[in-house]
């Protein structure tokens, strides 16, 4: 399900930047406009912890793919700014309810002790997804879209729906009860005030999560415009998303051995830190081919980051039960900032420094972020609140 779902957005996400320079907007134009999905991602994260009273992975789904079959139409229809904005904000919603479901879905069905390796499981299926679908999108597109790539997305998601149908069909053993709490009643001053006093505590956390975040919306804005600066070397694009998710698959099962030895935190840094190192032979290398080695061995080593930080918040939550929701929001909230930031700053530096300089900046600043971090994180972090 989770395959063919990723098959969708990965298709969806690959096109959009190409379909909205293609309609006379500039790569910083194009960047505020990717960039808006989440902030109003953001909004919604504010408007959904208070809402969504005991959730439930199945309904949470069930809107996701409703959601998700309105969002390519809109998109594949828009050429002013405002009907952009529109399509946008469908896609924030959509992947702010899709992050929580998810993290629903691995509270009630896996063991704590699993959590890490679980994770991982769930981004192997999705990284697969991300992996073919660029390689789809590459051979589909390259400066010009038409509306096949748009409907072939929509095709891989009525068999993720499918496959959706019947998953709830199944009586699965639920594991854990940990998200079936009663929803706090506090007032909206009074949760503000809750999510300011976790986010707190899990403040060097959720700066690591805004930085994997805005690396890879930084990635995935400007991968598919970059193949332009080659253009005799046909399906650049979709070749350099490849190797930018590739790893992600193949090196997925060493997140659970590698953060028991080493703890979550620990091994996410680490692996984030390493893969900014192998970004920054980019700044100078101008052949295509090294391009995609060293986009690809940088893949390698930071592929552990992202299964284990999610993780570490899947061990928030299941440490704090009462306090899940806020866990999850904040969460969600941390990734739409790295949402927001990387499309913008994506986007301004390949208009006023160039992709060169642009890889240049990202890796200095992720190194540096990543190792201030690790001084300052607590080896272990318990979320208690003092009301």
């Amino acid at each position: 399900m989770f395959f063919f779902w990723t098959l969708f957005d990965g298709l969806i996400a690959y096109i959009a930047p190409i379909l909205i320079t293609s309609r006379g907007f500039s790569a910083t134009e194009m960047g505020l406009i990717i960039a808006s999905s989440n902030i109003f991602g953001l909004i919604f994260d504010f408007i959904l912890v208070r809402f969504l009273k005991n959730t439930n992975y199945r309904r949470l789904f069930l809107i996701v793919y409703l959601l998700c079959f309105a969002y390519p139409i809109f998109l594949w229809l828009s050429k002013s700014v405002g009907v952009f904005l529109i399509s946008m904000m469908i896609w924030g919603l959509y992947g702010d309810l899709n992050n929580f479901a998810i993290y629903n879905f691995l509270g009630r069905h896996s063991k704590e002790e699993d959590h890490c390796r679980d994770s991982g499981i769930v981004d192997l299926s999705r990284g697969l997804g991300y992996l073919i679908a660029p390689i789809i999108s590459g051979i589909l597109v390259v400066e010009a879209i038409d509306f096949f790539p748009v409907s072939l997305s929509i095709s891989f998601l009525a068999i993720s729906m499918t496959l959706f149908v019947l998953l709830i069909g199944l009586k699965i053993k639920e594991e854990s009860t940990i998200l079936e709490h009663k929803a706090h009643n506090y007032n909206f001053l009074k949760e503000l005030s809750v999510l300011r006093k976790i986010g707190k505590l899990l403040l060097p956390v959720l700066l690591f999560n805004i930085a994997i975040h805005i690396f890879d919306a930084l990635i995935w804005t400007i991968g598919p415009i970059y193949s332009q600066n080659f253009p005799n070397f046909e399906d650049f694009g979709g070749f350099f998303m490849t190797a930018y998710s590739l790893p992600t698959l193949l090196f997925l099962w060493l997140a659970d051995p590698v953060s028991k030895r080493f703890g979550k935190k620990r091994t996410a840094y680490l692996s984030f830190f390493l893969g900014c190192v192998f970004v920054l032979p980019l700044a100078v290398v101008s052949n295509p081919v090294p391009i995609l080695i060293f986009m690809f061995i940088s893949s390698i080593v930071s592929a552990l980051a992202w299964p284990a930080i999610r993780g570490a918040f899947t061990d928030y939550i299941a440490e704090s039960p009462s306090y899940g929701k806020e866990i999850e929001t904040l969460n969600d909230l941390s990734c739409n900032v790295g949402y927001i930031i990387g499309p913008i700053i994506g986007g301004i530096m390949v208009d006023n420094i160039g992709y060169n300089n642009m890889f240049l900046v990202i890796s200095i600043a992720g190194m540096s972020l990543t190792l201030f971090l690790f001084l300052i994180t607590p080896r272990n972090i318990r979320v208690v609140v003092h009301r």
